[in-house]
């Protein structure tokens, strides 16, 4: 029986058996360099997509919420103006409602060109004035655009278009310079609170807690503080005061609110500017938390990244290991299988040679003789007095020679 060239026992012998184990430094698998850089900084179309139905689904809800809450505020004001038309044509009957809708056209474009409509022109002031005009080069480059005022002739219109396109940019970079600058006092004042602190917590939690503090802080400082000085310069509620801060630092901008738009304000030309550096400062705070958020968002992924890494190269690891075992355990079955082969082949020859038996005898030799031969061969060990000589079974050993002897053969000529 020969063996086949895979399952040599020369060659198994040398092979050494491989162990299930995990390192603590699991083997990492290398993938191309073009698929880690396409994993990394291009988005899937599938988050993509799922972002974008996110994103849709939230300006439905949003839409709903909106309707919800302001579509019945609208009919009210809708109804109560129908009133207030009504009531002035009874009063005043030599007006026609066709002179009244004119005069209200008049009122809304007014109001559209930052015009007040209300007193006369002996206690009005120009929007347009510097302290006015410096506020508005500032909500332009800021992108905040309250739209209370906005330029209506041709020539303001291109000089804005131009003043936009090289002012945001140059806002830009003295925005991430300030941003630059307070995340460095933010990261100094982290660090001298996280020696100030001895508790027993690991240092993450406390890198956490000391930035969490310093947001707080700072939110203090440009979004609370603003809000009561604006209650109580502007005279507005509470909740329209943090209105106006938040949807400014938010670079919203509705216009509905804007600060120095109230009449005793109108004459301190330092306030409008005052209030833009507020913007300046915020703004760039604003930057800096939403820039510490995106680090600690990167981080984490890049941990959660590094984390799936090493799970998929310890299941790599266990995968490879239980294959060489398997294949191990097959090489080794096949080995045994081989030497057990190996030892019937060489039982068999050591039996034809102790028998005496050669290929001529078994040519000779009847079917009856053969199966009696291999049965009192495998009745040897229970007789072992038994001997067979030249066909015949002789007890005690005694031979043909011994003939004389009158040593008689139990069976003879066997046929």
């Amino acid at each position: 029986v020969a063996a086949p060239d895979l399952l040599d026992p020369k060659s198994a012998t040398s092979n050494s058996k491989p162990r299930l184990s995990f390192s603590t430094k699991p083997v990492v698998l290398n993938a191309p360099e073009d698929e880690c850089d396409t994993r990394t900084t291009v988005m899937r179309w599938k988050t993509v997509s799922a972002i974008f139905f996110l994103v849709v689904l939230y300006l439905i809800i949003g839409a709903t919420v909106f309707k919800a809450l302001e579509q019945p505020y609208e009919n009210l004001q809708k109804i109560a103006i129908l009133e207030k038309k009504i009531d002035f044509l009874t009063t005043h009957s030599c007006v026609n409602s066709s002179e009244l809708e004119d005069l209200m056209k008049q009122v809304v474009s007014a109001v559209r060109a930052g015009v007040n409509p209300s007193g006369n022109l002996s206690n009005q002031t120009s929007l347009w004035d510097l302290s006015s005009s410096f506020f508005f080069s500032g909500t332009v480059i800021t992108t905040i655009g309250f739209g209370n005022i906005s330029p209506h002739t041709e020539g303001g219109r291109i000089f804005c278009i131009i003043y936009a396109l090289l002012g945001i940019p140059l806002f830009g970079f003295l925005l991430a310079g300030v941003g630059d600058q307070l995340g460095t006092i933010f990261g100094k004042g982290i660090a001298k609170v996280e020696k100030m602190i001895k508790w027993k917590v690991s240092q993450t939690k406390i890198r956490v807690i000391s930035t969490l503090l310093f947001i707080l802080f700072g939110c203090l400082i440009f979004v609370a503080l603003p809000a009561v000085i604006f209650k109580h310069i502007e005279g507005w509620s509470t909740l329209e005061s943090i209105y106006f801060v938040v949807i400014t630092l938010t670079t919203i901008g509705f216009g509905d609110f804007v600060a120095g738009e109230k009449e005793s304000l109108v004459n301190l030309d330092y306030y409008k500017p005052v209030v833009w550096f507020w913007i300046l400062v915020g703004l760039a705070y604003f930057a800096a938390v939403l820039s510490m958020i995106g680090d600690w968002f990167r981080v984490i992924s890049k941990k959660t990244k590094e984390e799936v890494g090493e799970f998929r190269a310890h299941a790599a690891e266990w995968t490879a290991n239980v294959s060489a075992e398997f294949k191990e355990t097959r090489r080794r079955l096949s080995v045994d299988i081989y030497d057990k082969f190996q030892r019937a082949a060489s039982m068999k020859r050591k039996l034809s040679s102790e028998l005496g038996i050669n290929a001529s005898m078994n040519q000779e030799m009847t079917p009856g003789k053969r199966t009696l031969s291999a049965n009192l061969y495998e009745d040897r060990e229970s007789y072992p007095n038994l001997s067979l000589r030249n066909g015949s079974l002789y007890l005690n050993g005694l031979s043909p020679d011994y003939a004389d002897r009158r040593e008689i053969p139990i069976i003879e000529n066997l046929k």
